[in-house]
């Protein structure tokens, strides 16, 4: 499985991105999707998570501000970011895990910058 992330950019303060991640093939239905996201000197932190049934879950920083989707028959997954900050800026990776496998899969990453 390939993930390919795009969509990141340079947005002001206050603006918003999409954020897309195409799979190389199904996505399953089975599958939780998730970003992530890392900031020059810190960890790589979990961002928003998916299950295939649909219930989402988000880092308390972004809820209301974020919204991750899934199309299972495009093989995408989706992550609006609106009232974007300044602390939002870093590389945002998509992610596939397959519970059944314990399975991780990762994109290369997409560049978000907020400029105040």
């Amino acid at each position: 499985v390939q993930l390919q992330a795009s969509g990141g950019g340079l947005v002001q303060v206050g603006g918003s991105l999409r954020l897309s991640c195409a799979a190389s093939g199904s996505i399953s239905r089975v599958a939780v999707m998730g970003w992530y996201r890392q900031a020059p000197g810190k960890q790589r932190e979990l961002v928003a998570t998916i299950a295939s049934a649909g219930s989402t879950a988000y880092v308390d920083s972004v809820k209301g501000r974020f919204a991750i989707s899934r199309d299972n028959a495009k093989n995408m997954v989706y992550l609006q970011m609106n009232s974007l900050e300044p602390e939002d800026t870093a590389v945002y990776y998509c992610n596939m895990f397959l519970p059944a496998l314990a399975a991780n899969y990762w994109g290369q990453g997409t560049q978000v910058t907020v400029s105040s």
